[in-house]
């Protein structure tokens, strides 16, 4: 199995509107096809293909006193012949 390969990581603290304004600027670069993720002198660009899998999940993990919630979006595609469509999720 081939070994996994980060091309770039990114883990900040940050406002609800600044992470959702982020997340909107995302979806329109992810509409154009071209998303290029800049990290100081590094940036990655991502040619995104017609069809993805879009991966939704929700999770809570008990704490001390509370819980952690955890939204993770994830978008993947593989670069050659892809798999069968799931479902779509909307949003409500």
């Amino acid at each position: 199995m081939a070994k996994k390969i980060i091309l770039m990581s990114s883990d900040t603290q940050v406002s609800r509107a600044d992470a959702a304004a982020f997340l909107r600027q995302l979806a329109d670069k992810l509409e154009s096809g071209s998303v290029s993720l800049i990290q100081g002198e590094q940036e990655v660009v991502l040619e995104i293909p017609a069809q993805v899998q879009l991966e939704i999940e929700a999770e809570e993990k008990p704490k001390k006193g509370g819980a952690k919630r955890q939204l993770e979006i994830k978008i993947e595609w593989i670069t050659g012949p892809g798999g069968e469509p799931q479902e779509k999720l909307e949003l409500g």
